[in-house]
């Protein structure tokens, strides 16, 4: 195993911090698997599993069982890590900039959609090693204008080329669930089966400009540009999975998960040992347009109705929002029907507040389907 560091600039004098990556097997044309822990830095769960992960792929690496590449990268913002304010970590927004650290990332297919069709053919392969390399250069050229920058353009560098590419988060407390684009719907079931996630969210881009959307985006949308002239592959799968919520932290969890992982690395043959068949789906696919985010419409206390799992039907009752003052109880409810699948780890609402996520079936929403 190869241990890279990327030391970031310092921001301010007296301070530097540093990326890291861990790469096993070798280069390879036909595989390759990028795993990035922690994008939001106080979501922990995710760093956890990595650690579990390593273990496993050292034992793999040692018995000469790694196929292509992987990349791990153990936590992908080191910015955010150091962002301890009276002792709550904020690790979901920069707070020099006061930009989310996984949203308006570049995107791919505006910085070589112009240009890159001279370097196409009719080979599929070689438009795949053209469209990577146009991407590698586009970002080469990137100017970097602050630590932020700097760690983008590591991470970026670090997974544009690769054929998967896992952004491992958790929300505030959730059921394990997984975003995709609905181009990779098929590669995303077939992952989401050996990681056991009980809800699938799939749209054609988010409009937030998440890491995972920046990997997945360029190659359907070129698909689109040029139709039958030029074969483009869906070369570059992204995902973001939600390990669960901020407070599942323990080894049971995450051992399991990194089992999981590793059974579907072998799944997809990028480490060459027998796996069991493929488990039994625990989740029916839904669009991230059918998603139901229920809001407070009040002030108070937070009292949950229903549990994570359960099946809600619209107009159901969710929560109530109790008032400490007049004692009213206000209900709030699904206006979808489908599985209750994350709510806030917060138990007081002001006016407003996310309370939780229900998957419909039925795309609803349209334009920007990614909150803050």
């Amino acid at each position: 195993m190869q241990f890279n560091t990327y030391p970031l600039g310092q921001q301010t004098i007296g301070t530097q911090r540093e990326l890291v990556s861990l790469h096993y097997g070798k280069k390879s044309r036909d595989l390759k698997i990028y795993l990035q822990a922690s994008l939001h830095a106080d979501e922990i769960p995710p760093m956890l599993v990595l650690h579990h992960l390593r273990s496993l792929l050292d034992q793999a690496e040692k018995e000469g069982l790694i196929e292509g590449e992987i990349v791990l990268v153990p936590y992908a913002n080191a910015i955010g890590l150091s962002q301890h304010v009276m002792h709550d970590h904020l690790g979901r927004f920069d707070l020099n900039t006061g930009l989310n650290f996984n949203r308006s990332h570049p995107d791919f297919y505006e910085l070589i959609a112009e240009n890159i069709e001279s370097q196409l053919t009719r080979d599929i392969e070689a438009n795949k090693r053209a469209i990577r390399k146009a991407i590698a250069d586009a970002l080469e050229q990137r100017p970097q204008l602050s630590e932020l920058d700097e760690q983008r353009a590591i991470l970026l560098k670090l997974s544009h080329d690769a054929d998967y590419v896992l952004d491992m988060h958790c929300d505030f407390e959730a059921l394990m669930h997984l975003y995709t684009d609905t181009p990779y719907l098929e590669q995303a079931e077939h992952l989401s089966r050996y990681l056991g996630v009980e809800t699938l969210l799939h749209a054609e881009g988010s409009g937030g400009s998440a890491f995972d959307e920046a990997q997945a985006g360029v190659w359907y949308r070129l698909q689109e540009l040029f139709g039958t002239r030029y074969p483009i592959p869906l070369a570059g799968c992204g995902v973001t999975i939600e390990y669960r919520g901020e407070a599942d932290v323990s080894h049971t969890y995450a051992k399991q998960d990194a089992q999981n992982l590793f059974a579907w690395l072998c799944a997809v043959g990028v480490i060459d040992q027998s796996t069991p068949s493929e488990p039994k789906a625990k989740f029916e696919s839904t669009p991230l347009a059918g998603c139901d985010s229920i809001d407070a419409q009040t002030t108070g206390i937070i009292v949950f109705l229903k549990e994570l799992g359960d099946w809600v039907e619209a107009g159901e009752a969710i929560a109530e929002i109790i008032s400490p003052v007049d004692q009213s109880a206000t209900l709030a409810c699904a206006t979808v029907s489908g599985k209750f699948f994350a709510r806030t780890n917060q138990r007081f609402a002001a006016k407003g507040t996310h309370i939780g996520k229900i998957a419909g079936a039925k795309a609803f929403k349209e334009g920007v389907l990614l909150g803050a």
